[in-house]
C-alpha cells in the first residue's frame, strides 16, 4: 500500500482527489496539510511514502516546505501539483530534488500513474509540463524567461511578493530580517529589470506566474 500525503491550502482540491485516490485499491490517503508549516511537522511525524504538494499557499509554501523537507529527508518522494506548467519553477524543482511535477489540469489517471511511478524510485513529469521543459532547452540562451537567472531564494521571495505579502510578512515567515528580505528584494528587481511590485506582478503574468489580481490592476 502507498501511503501518500496531501498538501494544499484549498481544501475542496485536497478532498476532490482524496475521494478520487479512495478508490484505487493500492493508494491511502493518510494525512492532508494545508500549509508548509503544518506539512513538515506531518510529514516527520507520518512518513508518508509520496506527498502531492502544492506551491502557492500561505506562510512558507511549497517551495520553502520542499527546500526544507529534501534537506532532512533526501530520499523523501515529493510530486508538485500545481498550476506552474513553465517558467523557472518546474526545472528549478526538478533539479533540487523533486520525483514528480504535475499540472492540475492534469487528469486523474495521471496522478495515479505518478504517485505509482515515483513510489518506484521513477521520475514523473506531466505532458505539458515536459513540453515546455524541452521546449525552453531549444530556445536560446537570451530567449529564456528572465526569472531563470534568479536564485531558489530568490525565487521564493518573488513567489511571496507575488502573493501580496510585505517586507515584514516575508521576513517572518523566511525567518530572515527585514533588511535582508529587503536586499533579495533590490537584487531581484536589479536582476530583472523592474522598479515596483506592479512590474514585477506585470513580468510574471506574462512568463506564465500567476500574481495576486491586487498588483496586477493597481
Amino acid at each position: 500500500m502507498i501511503k501518500v500525503m496531501l498538501v494544499d491550502d484549498h481544501e475542496l482540491v485536497r478532498m476532490g482527489i482524496a475521494r478520487v485516490l479512495e478508490d484505487v485499491p493500492d493508494i491511502d490517503v493518510i494525512s492532508q496539510a494545508d500549509c508548509g508549516e503544518a506539512a513538515l511537522e506531518i510529514i516527520h511525524k507520518h512518513r508518508p511514502d509520496v506527498v502531492l504538494m502544492d506551491i502557492n499557499m500561505p506562510g512558507i509554501g511549497g517551495m520553502e516546505a520542499t527546500r526544507k523537507l529534501l534537506k532532512t529527508l533526501p530520499d523523501l518522494k515529493i510530486i508538485i501539483l500545481t498550476v506552474h506548467a513553465d517558467g523557472p519553477i518546474p526545472n528549478r524543482l526538478l533539479q533540487n530534488g523533486v520525483y514528480g511535477y504535475l499540472t492540475k489540469g492534469c487528469a486523474v489517471n495521471e496522478i495515479v500513474a505518478a504517485i505509482r511511478e515515483v513510489y518506484q524510485g521513477k521520475r514523473y513529469i506531466g505532458a505539458e509540463v515536459a513540453k515546455n521543459l524541452v521546449l525552453s532547452y531549444t530556445q536560446d540562451k537570451g530567449a529564456g524567461s528572465p526569472f531563470e537567472q534568479l536564485s531558489q531564494r530568490e525565487l521564493q521571495v518573488v513567489m511571496m511578493v507575488l502573493q501580496g505579502l510585505k517586507t515584514q510578512e516575508i521576513s517572518d515567515q523566511l525567518n530572515l530580517s527585514p533588511k535582508t528580505v529587503s536586499t533579495y528584494r533590490h537584487r531581484i528587481f536589479e536582476k530583472l529589470e523592474v522598479n515596483s511590485d506592479v512590474d514585477l506582478a506585470n513580468l510574471a503574468r506574462k512568463y506564465g506566474f500567476n500574481a495576486e489580481e491586487s498588483l496586477i490592476n493597481q
